[in-house]
């Protein structure tokens, strides 16, 4: 550790008023040394900048008030334990009550005569202020006549402590904070100094100043994380790949049965660059539900075979994989192309035969589950790695499956749209392929948000549908019984199967089932053996049912966006005319506005946005799948302007200087994220 680091590594236990047992409160909220504290920004901040007179006091609001002691506080036991201190203070425009509880203090602070600046929430009238904060007027600045901060606590760490140890951190901080950003980027991007920086983010004179704190340290907060990516991105860049041999597809396209849309075309066409080239290929390829990523798949599967290389798609469930050899077998044999499926629920005798072809090399393409990652299992050649569902699968499951080959090249793909500016930081170190078009024929869920009022109708109308030979989805979001507004999966199950169909086939699928039985509940669905399929988001990926053309999706305010457009996805597969219903008991504006973006589009990018815009990109770092390290400042759903110049600059630099070696202080924070948090959630 060198002289200038230590101060930012000192423990908090040595600051004035801590010790030892205050630092375990601080060590709950992940603190422990000067650098933890100076990163813990203000969630919020309260505006005591503004003076009220009395006369424009209002109950239950808090404000600063200028105003003269103009009585003697007066003391009075209560009972044991309790005492209060009154007094009263004007200003020119009326008069209001102080009172105190156990503060005994009051009695030499505030002296009759002088003018205090007091900060509280007014009662009354005839008003009174209890338990305010206040300052001496010549003396304000610390908790009245400023912008104060609020800081994110746990049980037993109060504001004041906080503050006090931030303010502290400050000042031994601040003079050793070096600035990492160039004069000329600052410049460009019209960014203040570091320092002050964290002393107006913690501590703002004005809103204008924090304003120009916030942009300044979320700009530097994306631009390592931009960095950090792209240098990843130059690691996986410089590794070689197979070198496929130029591939003539226009057998495959000749083979299809339909003609694949522009968008379909053009992910093929990246993608057989990337491996042609010389250059592992690291691609995601991303694209709304049924929009024909699997075409994508098998292309690059038959680009592999034909250049004597195998490949290894994986699906999330076995159903799903099961589905993914029936619908691409066809196809593979007419283009000489050999599949097989692997998957744990097969017989042992039939996995091992299949481990052995693969073994051998008399197999092209493994379609299988996590069992693929299995280290019994063994490729002769494995070319290419394809992981369906990307989101369902860590960094390091994917590492897995490309450890079982020569720098393999890696496919992901996945029906989770997100927004070009929050793909820049989720997918920085993927080339991303987007599939933004429809095949042609495949129609538009019409989506409808109703009440209770409604239910009789959609009952009426889903036995409709069952008798036309339809099959339908039931989606709930909990499975036992619990509160008492939520449809939870096993009674409404139950309520259905007695009450209100009993004469249709009712089945029911949630998380909590052992894996044998989900797959048994979801294979009957497939196969047309169930009317009506109750579940949780189980079934927001995982099986591909032409027939079922109605979504029911229950408590719908529950769900983000984004979630209830993946559920919307599985219907709407087929011929028949589709249907999505979201039943909701809220009359809350956000929550109608969120569900009119429903009924409005079908488009998953424009649903994403939406979705990111209203509820924050929780959806997309909700449980750090994506294996990023956390954001301390930057909010990608406030912050999105300031994305794009951070990415730019982060391209600028390193194209002057890939190894940052013009720029020792970002290269050492960025060394510092990269330890700290990537991929480390796979």
């Amino acid at each position: 550790m060198t002289a200038m680091e230590s101060v930012f590594e000192r423990d908090l236990r040595y600051l004035k008023g801590i010790g030892e047992k205050r630092a375990g409160l601080f060590h709950k909220l992940g603190l422990f040394t000067l650098r933890d504290l100076l990163s813990h920004f203000p969630r919020d901040y309260e505006d005591r900048t503004n003076l009220c007179p009395v006369s424009a006091l209002q109950p239950e609001l808090s404000c600063c008030v200028s105003a003269t002691v103009i009585e003697p506080v007066r003391h009075a036991y209560i009972r044991e334990g309790m005492e209060l201190f009154k007094t009263r203070a004007a200003d020119e425009t009326g008069a209001f009550s102080l009172t105190f509880f156990n503060a005994p203090y009051v009695k030499t602070a505030l002296k009759q005569g002088e003018t205090y600046i007091f900060y509280g929430k007014a009662s009354g009238p005839p008003f009174e202020m209890t338990n305010p904060v206040f300052e001496t007027e010549g003396n304000a600045g610390m908790v009245t006549g400023c912008i104060l901060p609020r800081y994110r606590l746990c049980a037993g760490l109060s504001r004041g402590l906080m503050v006090s140890a931030v303010r502290q951190a400050l000042e031994l901080c601040l003079p050793e904070l070096a600035e990492l950003l160039p004069e000329p980027l600052r410049a460009r991007w019209q960014l203040a100094y570091i320092r002050f920086a964290y002393q107006q983010i913690h501590f703002p004179e004005s809103f204008e100043a924090l304003d120009a704190a916030r942009k300044r340290l979320v700009f530097e907060e994306l631009l390592l994380l931009s960095l950090g990516l792209s240098r990843l991105k130059q690691k996986n860049t410089a590794l070689s790949g197979a070198v496929f041999s130029q591939a003539d597809l226009a057998d495959f396209y000749a083979a299809l049965p339909f003609a694949p849309t522009g968008a379909q075309k053009r992910a093929i066409e990246d993608a057989v660059a990337d491996m042609t080239s010389g250059r592992l290929m690291n691609r995601l390829v991303q694209g709304d539900v049924g929009s024909g990523k699997t075409l994508v798949a098998a292309a690059c599967a038959v680009c592999a075979a034909r250049s004597g290389y195998q490949t290894a798609l994986m699906a999330p469930t076995e159903i799903l994989a099961e589905q993914h050899v029936q619908s691409l077998a066809p196809l593979f044999e007419t283009l000489g192309v050999r599949p097989l499926l692997l998957t744990g629920g097969m017989t042992a005798k039939t996995k091992k035969s299949a481990r052995q072809a693969l073994a051998v090399g008399t197999v092209d393409v493994a379609i299988g589950t996590h069992a693929l990652l299995s280290e019994e299992v063994v490729f002769a050649r494995l070319g290419l790695t394809i992981s369906d569902e990307q989101h369902r699968f860590g960094v390091a499951q994917r590492a897995s499956l490309s450890a079982k080959g020569q720098n393999p090249h890696m496919l992901v793909m996945s029906a989770t749209p997100i927004p070009r500016t929050l793909a820049l930081i989720v997918h920085g170190d993927l080339d991303v392929s987007l599939i933004d078009e429809l095949p042609p024929g495949r129609q538009p869920v019409d989506t409808f948000v109703v009440d209770e009022e409604m239910r009789p109708r959609i009952v009426k109308f889903t036995r409709r549908l069952v008798i036309e030979g339809r099959q339908v989805y039931i989606v709930c979001p909990l499975v036992e019984e619990g509160e008492s507004d939520l449809h939870a999966a096993e009674k409404y199950t139950k309520n259905l199967r007695e009450k209100i169909f009993p004469d249709l086939r009712v089945g029911m699928v949630h998380g909590r089932m052992k894996a044998k039985a989900k797959e048994a509940v979801m294979r009957a669905f497939a196969a047309g053996e169930l009317d009506i399929l109750v579940a949780t988001t189980v079934i927001e990926v995982g099986v591909n049912v032409p027939n079922a053309c109605l979504m029911v999706v229950e408590n719908a305010e529950r769900f983000g966006l984004s979630q209830l457009h993946q559920l919307r996805g599985r219907v709407g597969r087929g011929a028949h005319k589709s249907y999505c219903v979201l039943f909701s008991g809220s009359r809350a504006e956000p929550t109608l506005t969120r569900l009119s973006a429903m009924r409005e589009t079908n488009d998953g990018f424009e649903i994403a946005r939406r979705d990111l815009a209203l509820r924050g990109p929780g959806d997309f770092f909700g449980s750090r799948q994506h294996g990023l390290p956390q954001l301390k400042i930057a909010d990608l759903s406030t912050d999105a302007q300031v994305l794009p110049m951070a990415h730019e600059a982060a391209r600028e630099i390193l194209k002057e200087d890939p190894q940052l070696t013009a720029y020792p202080g970002l290269r050492r924070e960025v060394e510092r994220l990269m330890e700290a948090g990537f991929h480390e959630g796979g």
